[in-house]
């Protein structure tokens, strides 16, 4: 379903991605199902046919021209260098050919705020493509991946369809964060979806439940998160890479805190008050918080030396570590 031609993303950021345009689905389907719709039935239906037909099926199928260089990366993701040796693997096969870039599902799996969501985004950034987030803790029924029938009130597509149709890319990075948490009901799969969307073969041709016409999601580039892999039922963790991402050393947090304190500064035009660098205590008291809250502790040590009208962060700027918290990781 590709086309032949390659083209590079205008106004994109990075030096690498190559694209070629890929179609998503067959508009002669779509305009069969339009045609079949009575004047008076199914007004969401009907927009959402004219919206594909209007944007086209075509969308961007990007990979890195090259190899890239993902030194940044390790440094900033210290405890995902098995994650991050697999996806430099799967990009090298892509070169030099006319494939696309096929990145086998992965389940990252580790406690709360290993950095799994934040790992996502930066593997989508480092591609070129989009991201899409479905909180499976926050799911009550199994239509948000794959649809609901437009025969129920307040339908509508799934997740998949929305990042396929809806957004510029053909392999777009979708995460399904939490999915040891999903809640199923005793006649729903939450999870049914994926048992075919994970297949490269039957995901060629997913029919969403809400539009039924059939999408081409073969190239979707899928990240599962968890905590706890018992809860995920054995079809679905056979279909995917599984990587146990742990909590950073304490000179991996201090690094990454440093980091983000360089970064911060930066950012900001308040930030060339400050010291270059911070400081060993400073560091040391951040290594002791669960990282996805060194940003937050930064700000507020920042604002709280302002105050005192001190060019550096001390360690007593920093607000306390919560009671009874433990470092945990990354920021998610």
């Amino acid at each position: 379903m590709a086309s032949p031609h390659s083209l590079v993303p205008q106004g994109s950021a990075l030096r690498l991605p190559i694209a070629r345009m890929r179609s998503v689905f067959e508009p002669g389907e779509v305009e069969r199902k339009l045609a079949k719709l009575t004047e008076r039935e199914h007004d969401n239906l009907r927009s959402t046919y004219a919206r594909m037909l209007e944007r086209g099926p075509e969308r961007f199928q990007v990979k890195p021209a090259g190899v890239p260089d993902m030194s940044a990366l390790y440094d900033d993701l210290p405890n995902f260098t098995e994650v991050l040796d697999d996806v430099k693997r799967h990009v090298a096969l892509s070169q030099d050919s006319g494939d696309g870039l096929e990145i086998t599902p992965m389940l990252l799996l580790g406690p709360p705020g290993v950095g799994k969501t934040h790992f996502a985004r930066q593997l989508a950034a480092l591609l070129g493509t989009g991201m899409s987030l479905v909180p499976m803790s926050a799911m009550t029924a199994g239509w948000l991946l794959s649809g609901a029938s437009s025969q129920w009130k307040g339908s509508r597509p799934g997740k998949v369809f929305e990042a396929l149709v809806d957004g510029q890319y053909a392999n777009p990075v979708i995460v399904v964060d939490e999915i040891d948490k999903a809640a199923g009901e005793a006649q729903y799969d939450p999870l049914g979806a994926l048992y075919g969307l994970l297949e490269h073969d039957t995901a060629h041709a997913f029919v969403d439940e809400f539009a039924e016409v059939a999408i081409d999601a073969s190239q979707v580039i899928w990240i599962s998160t968890a905590n706890d892999e018992r809860a995920i039922p054995d079809p679905i963790l056979n279909r995917m890479n599984v990587f146990e991402v742990p909590a950073p050393t304490r000179e991996q947090a201090r690094a990454i805190a440093q980091r983000l304190y360089r970064a911060i500064r930066q950012e900001h035009g308040w930030g060339q008050r400050f010291a270059p660098e911070a400081s060993d205590e400073v560091l040391d008291a951040l290594a002791e918080l669960a990282p996805r809250e060194m940003r937050r502790a930064l700000m507020t040590g920042f604002g709280n030396a302002r105050l005192a009208e001190r060019d550096a962060l001390a360690a007593e700027d920093l607000p306390r570590p919560g009671h009874g918290k433990t470092r945990a990781g990354f920021l998610q």
